[in-house]
């Protein structure tokens, strides 16, 4: 299940997002969105988690939890069907 975070500290590294979803399961991959400008984060992201059970237990505890000083936001990634 593929699942989109948002709402990120622009310091937050594709590392610490992986060792927070992975309190919850195996976590297939993790990308951070870079601006190609700057090369700082957009502020958002995704995490995959092959195993549905555990992605939805980790977006229950992570959505709305506060990580460094934002309040992030976890929810289903919309398939993009372009």
């Amino acid at each position: 299940m593929k699942l989109l975070v948002r709402n990120l500290d622009r310091s937050t590294t594709e590392k610490e997002l992986t060792d927070l979803f992975q309190a919850f399961g195996e976590v297939q991959s993790c990308n951070l969105i870079i601006d190609q400008v700057s090369g700082v984060s957009k502020g958002f992201g995704f995490v995959e988690m092959p195993r549905v059970g555990e992605a939805k237990i980790a977006m229950k505890k992570l959505n709305n939890k506060t990580i460094g000083s934002n309040k992030i936001r976890v929810k289903k990634a919309e398939e993009n069907n372009a």
